[in-house]
């Protein structure tokens, strides 16, 4: 789907400052144990599936929304597996902070494919053998795949800047 129309219309007032936003971000495995994976139209690189939350729109919804929209996947979320706020500079230089809420989901149904133009491909990867990722797709990761049922979160006192690539 792209940008949301709601906040084209703030870049329109804002240019490329700073904007505060909720997103999801799924965490799916396939019954082989691979991590499913989209490679990001914007920048190149390969990520979690992960999106904008819309006005109005429940967290959980949106994650189902942005699964099916990305890669054609039905998910269900399992539960809540991450809470936490990374900065994200687009290559257009539209500066975000992300409030993102990640999850770990259940594969429903369906083949993973490119199904928008926000992703220049999809696959399932070993998690032993994951293309290189940013900070947050590994930070995400790392909570969804622990055995702690509790959603992580980086303690009171730790910036983004602690942690480590």
């Amino acid at each position: 789907m792209g940008t949301p129309d709601y906040i084209v219309g703030m870049r329109k007032h804002v240019g490329h400052d700073l904007l505060w936003l909720p997103s999801v971000s799924a965490v799916v495995r396939n019954d082989a144990g691979e991590l499913l994976l989209g490679q990001r139209a914007d920048d190149g690189r390969w990520s979690v599936i992960s999106g904008f939350v819309e006005p109005g729109e429940q967290p959980a919804a949106a994650l189902v929304r942005e699964v099916r929209e990305e890669t054609g996947l039905e998910v269900a979320p399992v539960r809540l597996s991450s809470a936490v706020s990374h900065p994200h500079t687009y290559p257009n230089a539209d500066r975000c902070e992300y409030l993102n809420l990640g999850f770990l989901c259940r594969l429903v149904s369906g083949t993973a494919r490119v199904n928008d133009d926000e992703s220049l491909a999809v696959g399932w990867f070993p998690v032993d053998r994951l293309p290189e990722l940013d900070k947050h797709a590994l930070l995400v990761l790392a909570y969804a795949l622990r055995d702690n049922p509790v959603a992580g979160y980086l303690e009171p006192g730790i910036t983004w800047d602690d942690v480590p690539d």
